[in-house]
């Protein structure tokens, strides 16, 4: 290691280098501390560590930085938080823009919590496989800004082949997209080196290649799933005329994938919430917060759901009422078999229904109700619901209806987020019937 064209721009490489500076001049480790710390401009290796921790990652114009906290419980509670610092040439949402870095592997399971920062709700259950989740997320991203690429999201358009006749041997594959060209781009990752067997297997791919037009090339890159352990393949539609070979090319050209082993990442051992340079106000301290760590509590419109860290649904304070619980059903119930509905009140009554029940669980003693009166309350039909029904004569009887339930829920609970969340649904639901063309729905059963 050259010391003197040595620049560190994080506390682990301030420590790299003071262990190289110890070992050349021979002096003590504290001293060498300071001393590389003076190397950036720093007054000792104290400063160091008070600046290097948020300063250090705002070297360069473009990154991303990726955080997850771990707490391992099976070695005595250990507990930190790591965080991969990610350079880009360009920033990070032109590479793949934010509603689609949910689908790709790794990155998808981080939030966006600044410009620069990725924030994992999850709390990793050790070290190593918090680690390990960052470093696919760093791959994910290198490949789409490499390539150019971006996940795939129209499922039901994914060539007909890939699940009737299935590539044999497919295995951790993810689909992609060029955007210059909407080309549909196959990433297969099966486990290699499996002798006898692996050539066997390549014939079968071979010739179900050639009898659904596909192209299938192997990379030397070592791919995105479990690098050095599955190989990467990417595959196109012969007919296309996709530049196949350009697409490896690029692939092959990139820097060997980070892995765990060579972490060289920040890593602490507290739990206290990491803010990136871009993270300036009390807002975005807040939303940089994991929330796998927040204990929910109470406030003065509504409760969570349950008391465990991470719980981010909530009800609100009050009660329907066992007799509420039951018209508010019945209506809901009525409405959906209505023949005025459509496909978008239709989904938006299943979750309205689905969440009154979570509320009704948690207000009504269930010794007042077995398992099939809870049930029949927001979900089976009955003479009742069939009766109510009947009894509405216009479109506009049912949104009257729809209203109804709304008003019922407005005097039984507190004003609250996950109440209105409620009311716009049911407002939404009667605003649609309202103004659909008369013939233009079905009812459902």
């Amino acid at each position: 290691m050259k010391i003197e064209g040595c620049r560190p721009t994080t506390l682990e490489g301030v420590k790299r280098l003071a262990k190289q500076i110890r070992k050349v001049e021979g002096i003590q480790y504290s001293k060498a501390l300071d001393r590389a710390s003076n190397v950036i401009g720093l007054e000792n290796f104290k400063h160091a560590r008070s600046n290097l921790s948020i300063s250090s990652f705002a070297t360069t114009r473009d990154y991303v930085l990726l955080t997850i906290y771990w707490i391992d419980k099976k070695q005595g509670h250990r507990c930190g938080r790591e965080t991969l610092r990610v350079a880009l040439s360009r920033p990070l949402l032109e590479t793949c823009p934010k509603h689609l870095l949910k689908y790709a592997r790794g990155i998808g399971s981080l939030r966006m919590v600044a410009e620069d920062h990725f924030v994992g709700d999850d709390v990793a259950d050790s070290q190593e496989y918090a680690r390990d989740q960052l470093c696919t997320a760093e791959r994910a991203i290198r490949f789409m800004e490499d390539t150019g690429l971006v996940p795939f999201t129209g499922r039901t358009k994914v060539p007909p082949e890939l699940s009737s006749d299935k590539l044999p041997g497919m295995d951790h594959s993810t689909y992609w997209l060029d955007p210059i060209n909407s080309e549909f781009i196959l990433a297969d990752e099966p486990y290699g080196d499996l002798s006898g067997e692996e050539w066997h297997l390549q014939g079968e791919r071979l010739a179900w290649a050639d009898r659904h037009g596909w192209r299938i090339e192997k990379t030397s890159w070592a791919g995105m799933y479990f690098p050095y352990s599955c190989d990467l393949y990417i595959g196109v539609k012969s007919r296309s005329g996709y530049d196949l070979e350009g697409l490896v090319r690029k692939i092959n050209a990139m820097p060997p994938p980070s892995v765990s082993g060579n972490w060289s990442g920040d890593s602490s051992t507290s739990l206290d919430t990491f803010l990136s340079p871009l993270a300036n106000t009390s807002q975005d301290a807040r939303r940089a917060r994991c929330k796998g760590m927040i204990c929910p509590l109470p406030s003065k419109t509504s409760v969570p759901l349950n008391y465990k860290a991470g719980c981010s649904k909530r009800r609100p304070l009050g009660e329907l009422g066992l007799d509420g619980h039951k018209l508010a059903g019945r209506t809901i119930k009525a409405v959906i078999a209505s023949e005025h509905i459509t496909d978008g009140v239709f989904s938006r009554l299943c979750s309205l229904r689905a969440e009154l029940e979570n509320w009704m669980y948690h207000e009504v003693d269930r010794r007042l109700l077995d398992g099939p009166d809870f049930y029949e309350i927001y979900y089976r039909s009955t003479e009742e619901d069939k009766a109510l029904k009947r009894s509405w004569s216009t479109r506009a009887d049912t949104v009257t209806a729809i209203r109804q339930v709304a008003e019922q829920l407005k005097v039984a609970y507190s004003d609250c987020a996950p109440l209105r969340q409620q009311l716009r649904r049911l407002e939404m639901s009667a605003s649609i019937i309202e103004n659909t063309k008369q013939g233009a729905s079905g009812g459902r059963l």
